[in-house]
């Protein structure tokens, strides 16, 4: 468990928060040795006082302890004194033992004394003086209410709730640039080209925003750069090819064989620039809609049994409509069932299905091939990455990268592994809730 967030908009309001708990510890100790202390102080020695006018005789220092003089002295002062047989009459077991008060007490009648002080409807001490232990005596407090703390602890509350609410508000604004920072370059990353950000806030954050933006707009002309590079070359290529294509025709019948790998050459060649013209292209353009991902299997499975190999389909029929781009998720289905009838020769297993706690559906392709070992399959996703000789080699090696790259834009995850009884399993994540927007 961590205590210190990650976050920078977390750290700022952990630093501000301990900060004002500082600021609040250092106040309270400051009103404490500075105000109440001095004031608790005053209370003792006015206390003390008014004691020792009732029980000693400051000249001689003998207790006097005049019944007349103490009913006086009660009806004046409210002071009330009681022996130990007669306090508990009175509220004495009420009263809760200060060991403060009671040294403090001790010092100014120059004796052990006790100090219980009594909380009801107002304050009263209760001191046992040294000079008459057997006596208590009652000092009530008419002008010291609980009441009179109520202004004093709503002070310190709003105090307090404002000064946290202001450093939350302040640290907000200074971390809002900065999560729309990180939406826009989640978006580079998945390779969606957002507006420019708009520079406002501090200075180091409208430097970084200038710096993202200048990044952004960089790397979309390189985007654009390439694409349309990619079909200059796609289009010089096919043209020739066309040509030995149609120069293959004339080829007379006895040397068929020759026009028969010249077509199978020239369709390979064909395929490889289709791949990396699917690979550099934007499926963005395609709109999201809801679609029955089992119909979209049969379909390509339905074309897939062209090539009279055995493919199984285990569809869940329970599967949400999912929000996808129809022709995009099309093209990973046709590249994992191509791969697998490619790299093996047994039947073809494809199973559909529904993560209901994490709201997502998922396809599974499932070979019966040599499969990839461990230490390769991550890197069989990069561009231009092919497998070992067990599996066979051949192709531009792109298939994989363009099914990530499809799957990594409709925010879902592919994983693959090796089958415990052989072959290789190749899933397809997607989420169910995705926006149309996204």
């Amino acid at each position: 468990m961590r205590l210190f967030p990650r976050s920078a908009f977390g750290q700022t309001v952990f630093l501000i928060g301990i900060l004002l708990l500082i600021n609040q510890l250092v106040s309270y100790l400051s009103v404490v040795y500075y105000v109440i202390k001095p004031s608790y102080q005053q209370i003792n020695h006015l206390i003390a006082k008014q004691i020792k006018v009732v029980f000693i005789d400051v000249e001689h220092n003998e207790v006097l302890l005049s019944e007349e003089l103490t009913r006086r002295f009660q009806q004046a002062t409210g002071i009330e004194v009681y022996t130990d047989a007669t306090a508990p009459l009175h509220g004495l077991n009420e009263a809760s033992f200060y060991q403060y008060f009671s040294e403090e007490m001790s010092l100014e009648l120059g004796g052990p004394a006790e100090v219980r002080i009594a909380q009801q409807s107002s304050y009263a001490f209760w001191v046992k003086p040294p000079q008459a232990p057997q006596y208590w005596v009652k000092v009530p407090l008419s002008g010291l209410d609980e009441t009179d703390f109520s202004p004093l602890k709503i002070y310190v509350f709003v105090i307090g709730f404002l000064s946290v609410a202001g450093g939350w508000l302040f640290a907000r604004q200074l971390n809002r640039p900065l999560q729309g920072l990180q939406q826009a370059a989640l978006k580079v990353g998945r390779g969606e080209m957002p507006d420019p950000l708009p520079e406002h806030g501090s200075t180091e954050i409208i430097a970084v925003t200038q710096a993202f933006n200048r990044m952004a707009k960089g790397i979309s002309q390189l985007e654009k750069d390439r694409a349309l590079l990619m079909a200059g070359v796609s289009h010089d290529l096919r043209t020739p090819l066309t040509r030995i294509r149609l120069a293959s025709e004339m080829v007379s019948e006895q040397d068929s064989w020759i026009k028969d790998g010249i077509v199978s050459d020239i369709e390979d060649m064909n395929a490889i620039i289709d791949q990396f013209i699917d690979y550099i292209r934007h499926h963005k353009e395609e709109a999201l809609d809801e679609e029955d991902l089992n119909l979209l299997v049969q379909e390509q499975i339905s074309a897939d049994r062209l090539q009279k190999r055995e493919i199984i389909a285990n569809l869940n029929e329970q599967i949400p409509l999912v929000p996808l781009r129809r022709i995009a998720i099309k093209r990973v289905l046709n590249n994992l069932i191509e791969n697998a009838l490619k790299y093996s020769e047994g039947v073809i297993e494809v199973s559909t299905g529904v993560e209901r706690a994490s709201r997502k559906v998922y396809v599974q392709v499932r070979d019966h091939g040599p499969g990839i070992p461990e230490h390769e399959m991550q890197r069989m996703f990069e561009p231009f990455a092919q497998g070992d000789t067990a599996r066979g080699s051949g192709g531009s090696g792109l298939g994989l990268a363009i099914i990530k790259k499809i799957v990594d834009m409709h925010h879902g995850q592919i994983s693959m592994h090796n089958h415990a009884y052989g072959g290789l399993v190749v899933t397809v994540y997607l989420p169910v809730n995705q926006t149309k927007t996204a």
